[in-house]
């Protein structure tokens, strides 16, 4: 099993969170996994973007037309890292807008919830219903458990499965 992933949006959105959820499920499993960030400008609200190589790689940076799944938690990002994803790749995007991919308005779902980072969770479970992604639903629901600080794990496990529905 081998699965490149990016995950992108802007500082403040959990991009590093969702990165570390994916990756944990893969720990789970025991597939290697190996993961890279760069967040230089994201405490001022610029892209972060993260890469997961899931399975036997020796680098874990992603070139252009080899991601096989892209999770975008930011449309406009879409222009500036859609050149990484292959042309038959998934492509999850959390947006109200129409156009290219999946799409989740999670960040207004999140809103509703009332916590507006939690459009990085939704966004997961929108990925994992549609089969993107190498993990299930329980193996995120047990990562998620793992990871999420104890008191907002219910919040985070509510969002996740929200995105699965859509």
């Amino acid at each position: 099993m081998k699965q490149q992933i990016i995950v992108s949006g802007i500082g403040g959105q959990g991009v590093l969170f969702l990165t570390r959820v994916i990756a944990q499920a893969a720990v789970d499993r025991g597939i290697p996994v190996l993961t890279s960030e760069s967040h230089g400008m994201a405490q001022r609200g610029g892209t972060v973007l993260s890469t997961l190589k899931v399975g036997d790689f020796a680098a874990p940076l992603i070139r252009t037309g080899q991601a096989d799944v892209a999770l975008l938690l930011w449309d406009a990002n879409l222009a500036v890292h859609r050149s990484l994803l292959k042309d038959d790749g998934a492509l999850l995007i959390n947006s109200d807008k129409e156009g290219e991919g999946d799409r989740v308005d999670g960040s207004g779902i999140a809103r509703e919830m009332g916590n507006a980072v939690l459009s990085n969770l939704v966004l997961l479970g929108l990925a994992v219903s549609k089969n993107a992604l190498f993990c299930s639903e329980e193996e995120c629901v047990v990562a998620i458990r793992k990871l999420a600080p104890a008191k907002f794990v219910e919040q985070n496990l509510q969002a996740f499965h929200t995105g699965m529905k859509i």
